[in-house]
């Protein structure tokens, strides 16, 4: 399907900035290169880069390892709170929050003249509120909890950059995730670790300890090559004054890059909790065909009839663990090296002794964040025999990339402050991704209730061994309309009241 959108607004180009995890900035930028971004320069939690509208709600819904995509609106120096309010006070508001309108600011304070960032915080509204009332003589409602305008204000030393927030809530929250056992992996970090190891679909994929299911859906995503934003009901730039609905749904509805997965993924848990809940997931995401979940120990492992990639994220004795810690990450190299030889596997973990007790040597180490935890992601070749003979057969253990990647790997020496920093970021991002209890996501993270979406959500389903799209409006309160397998429109009245898992109404 072709279709043109030429309006100089849709086609100029603007600064953006993608926000991440620590040790997925590399990933990141090969993604935004992927979508065609340009200028793109790698920062810390962060990768800026260039792009028109177009690419900025593609970056949205396309990108996996994005927490935020923010849209710069001014560049100033803020070395006191007058010199702050003053520079804000400058910019004209009235183009960028309609009257009527919430908006709320979140702030990022890295400076020795701004030790709070609520005061920053504060500052910020003030000065927004007061050009408001300057010049219509009423004041923007601001709202916390589900603002029209989301703000960011990020400060280091005395540079500030004040950013249009084009997400919304964390493009984390993907959407599929029904309930949560104890400690689930954030959906990011998880796309970042699959596609640090290369995969892309080419065998299959085993997480022989998979919690919730979320490697399993983050992968079957990655291996269709299908958006992790599609799950999602609403992003903050739908909002904007200059919101372009036809451009989105087309982006939102395009399913042409989409491929076919030949290969299966595999997950095991020792917890029949855990299966039950990414059984649930693995269905809402509606990629039953491609995922076979079930009860199994990991010491129970045995070797996989097809050419395989292990993925895993076992327990650190951090917030959740297992009653004898070493002598499950012995177990693990036991297996592994009884069970997977020809194939690689790669574990997140994060106490050095853990990894020991693996008793194998690995052949990449790289370091990651998880949540406040610096953790490590290694790589274990597994191969028969002595690594003589396999490297004489042309036995590739570290390949070039992740030799290099090898060379950086104390780069987060260099910060020894992040965590810290990290700790103060904590309501502007994701928090602390390993805290999470076993919830129902009827109820917010605070424990509120919140409305069923599941009518505004896309749904999938599986039917004759292939996936169909279900074309019914993501968002009726908007009147989106589908975009179908005929490139066809369907009528704005269609019912799009399903119940979950693909079943239709009576």
């Amino acid at each position: 399907m072709e279709q043109a959108f030429n309006d100089t607004t849709t086609n100029k180009d603007f600064e953006m900035i993608a926000k991440t995890f620590m040790g997925l900035e590399n990933v990141l930028a090969e993604e935004l290169t992927s979508l065609g971004a340009n200028n793109i320069e790698i920062g810390r939690r962060m990768v800026s880069f260039t792009g028109n509208k177009e690419l900025m709600y593609r970056a949205n819904v396309q990108l996996h390892t994005a927490i935020r995509i923010l849209k710069p609106i001014a560049h100033f120096k803020a070395r006191s709170a007058e010199e702050m309010y003053d520079n804000v006070l400058k910019i004209d508001w009235s183009k960028y929050i309609e009257k009527g309108k919430t908006f709320s600011v979140d702030s990022v304070v890295y400076s020795d003249d701004f030790r709070n960032s609520r005061f920053v915080t504060y500052k910020v509204k003030d000065a927004i509120v007061d050009q408001f009332r300057k010049n219509t003589g009423e004041r923007p409602n601001i709202s916390v909890a589900n603002p029209d305008i989301r703000l960011n204000i990020h400060i280091a030393d005395d540079n500030a950059t004040l950013s249009l927030d084009s997400s919304g809530e964390s493009l984390h929250r993907r959407g599929y995730r029904q309930e949560a056992v104890e400690a689930p992996l954030n959906e990011v970090l998880a796309a970042g670790m699959i596609l640090m190891t290369g995969w892309k679909g080419e065998t299959d994929f085993i997480d022989p300890m998979c919690g919730s299911g979320t490697l399993l859906i983050e992968a079957a995503l990655i291996a269709r090559n299908i958006s992790p934003g599609v799950f999602r009901k609403e992003y903050a730039f739908e909002k904007w004054p200059d919101f372009d609905k036809d451009l989105f749904d087309y982006i939102y509805n395009d399913d042409s890059q989409e491929r076919e997965f030949y290969h299966h993924i595999y997950g095991y848990d020792i917890d029949m909790k855990a299966v039950n809940t990414a059984l649930l997931n693995v269905r809402a995401a509606g990629l039953t065909k491609d995922i076979t979940i079930s009860q199994q120990d990991f010491k129970d492992f045995k070797k996989p009839e097809q050419k395989s990639i292990i993925v895993t994220n076992p327990p650190y004795g951090e917030r959740i663990s297992t009653p004898n810690l070493l002598a499950t990450y012995k177990m693990i190299g036991e297996r592994l090296k009884h069970e997977f030889g020809g194939n690689n596997a790669w574990i997140l973990s994060y106490r050095e002794e853990c990894f020991d007790q693996i008793g194998l040597k690995p052949s990449i180490k790289i370091p990651v964040y998880n949540g406040s935890l610096e953790c490590e992601f290694r790589k274990y070749a597994m191969f028969d025999g002595r690594m003589k003979d396999f490297r004489s057969e042309g036995g590739i253990v570290k390949t070039e990339a992740e030799k290099k990647e090898m060379a950086e790997k104390h780069r987060f020496k260099k910060h020894r402050d992040f965590k810290q920093r990290l700790s103060e970021e904590e309501d502007n991002e994701a928090g602390d991704i390993r805290t999470f209890r076993f919830i129902s996501f009827e109820k917010d993270h605070l424990g509120r209730e919140r409305r069923d979406d599941r009518r505004d959500r896309k749904d999938w389903k599986d039917r004759e061994g292939k996936r169909e799209r279900r074309s019914f409006s993501r968002n009726e309160t908007k009147g989106r309309k589908p975009f179908d397998r005929n490139n066809k429109r369907r009528d704005k009245g269609i019912d799009s009241r399903r119940r979950m898992f693909g079943d239709e109404e009576d």
